[in-house]
């Protein structure tokens, strides 16, 4: 059944869109993720303009976000200080992000940086993340001891504040700039950030991983909120439509995603999830290579439409 998107300005499948929503919901409720970085990437692939793409799922980030939010909130997974101090800078780069949207989307180079961005983003992480997930599964399998953390010069820094609900003495300094490249990093490339946002905070902010993910789903539904509506109202790129049909197919994935996550270890959740952004990324850059006329024409429905 073909359903016409007004602001993306052609007709799409509903059924396909819902199994996107749904596969990508999945996918969040599996790795505890908002799943922009793979939501942007498939409408992309199916023909929505870039600059469409990451505003209407920037709206279908954050309301993914309410409910896991709440969640955490209630079992006092959350830290309110640390929350708080990430929103400074969150709110910061995500007005900054949007402005550098716009600018970009005015001389015509906005999807083409979009890509890009993915493709320089998405495989180095997805790396990083593979690559560790495999370090951990032969640990496991030697029975060998995980190296313990310690402390880098980012403890060192001043301005310190102690968060009680994570039991971390820190600087707000690395706090505040982690917000920002997160909040900077969401607005123009339509992501929640939270598959970056969680390993900064364990690995080098030295965060407790129970307050972890809830922390950093009240960043992600704070900055995409806030993205969305400087998008609607600078840009008038977020299609209601659009991002209402993604809700409910991903409000659906996510519940079966959440339970098969519950069944799968640790490092083979990370090993996965760093294959899949790899991929993702990959995808992108033989976009780039074979087929970059699809970017252009792509970038002229994205600059007049």
């Amino acid at each position: 059944m073909q359903l016409y998107l007004p602001i993306a300005d052609l007709p799409v499948n509903v059924f396909l869109v819902l199994a996107m929503g749904a596969a990508v919901g999945f996918v969040s409720g599996m790795f505890g993720i908002g799943g922009g970085f793979l939501m942007t990437p498939l409408l992309i692939f199916i023909g929505i303009a870039p600059a469409v793409a990451v505003a209407s799922v920037a709206s279908h980030i954050a309301a993914s976000s309410f409910s896991g939010a709440i969640s955490y909130w209630r079992r006092r997974a959350i830290d309110p200080a640390l929350a708080t101090v990430l929103l400074c800078g969150g709110v910061t780069g995500t007005a900054l992000g949007v402005w550098t949207f716009t600018q970009l989307r005015a001389l015509g180079q906005l999807d083409l940086m979009i890509a890009l961005s993915y493709v320089v983003l998405l495989t180095t992480v997805g790396s990083l993340m593979f690559s560790e997930g495999l370090r951990a599964m032969m640990r496991t399998r030697r029975g060998a001891v995980p190296p313990r953390r310690t402390h880098s010069w980012i403890h060192g820094l001043p301005l310190k504040m102690r968060f009680k609900r994570s039991k971390i003495y820190l600087s707000v300094i690395p706090v505040v700039v982690v917000g920002i490249i997160i909040g900077f990093i969401g607005a123009i490339m339509g992501i929640g950030g939270g598959f970056i946002l969680v390993p900064i905070m364990i690995y080098l902010l030295r965060v407790p991983t129970s307050t972890v993910i809830g922390t950093s789903m009240i960043l992600t539904l704070v900055t995409m909120l806030f993205a969305t509506m400087l998008h609607a109202v600078t840009n008038h790129l977020v299609d209601a439509v659009l991002a209402l049909i993604l809700m409910v197919g991903g409000v659906t994935g996510a519940q079966f995603g959440a339970r098969a996550g519950q069944k799968i270890r640790g490092e083979q959740l990370r090993l996965l999830l760093g294959l899949l952004i790899l991929a993702v990324g990959l995808r992108f850059a033989v976009e780039l290579v074979i087929r970059p006329e699809d970017l252009f024409t792509i970038r002229e429905i994205g600059v007049t439409g």
